[in-house]
């Protein structure tokens, strides 16, 4: 059965926590499993940004009858680019949520 509403929820005043409350069926111990995040961004870190590093220097090397042409070089470069900022945010957030869990013990 579902809970009534809280009515100071959208008060202005009300305290505020970090968290949201569950709102789910997901176990109250369920984790993110900090040491695979803290692989995959470590590894596509230096990837993507290689990768955004060479099709930058193939589109600005190809010709203007080039196949693939410069422009579809310089979407797939930002989208590596963009892929190369996710997982260092994401390795940023990985290594400060393990720290406060460090001080928290």
């Amino acid at each position: 059965m579902s809970q009534p509403p809280d009515p100071d929820r959208h008060r202005r005043d009300a305290p505020r926590s970090r968290r949201r409350p569950r709102a789910g069926t997901e176990p109250v111990t369920a984790r993110s499993d900090l040491p695979l995040r803290t692989l995959l961004s470590s590894v596509g870190i230096p990837l993507f940004a290689a990768a955004t590093a060479l099709l930058a220097w193939w589109a600005a090397s190809s010709g203007p009858h080039s196949s693939p042409s410069d422009r579809v070089l310089s979407v797939l470069a930002a989208l590596c680019g963009v892929l190369t900022l996710g997982a260092a945010v994401d390795l940023f957030v990985v290594r400060r949520r393990r720290a406060q869990e460090r001080a928290s013990r």
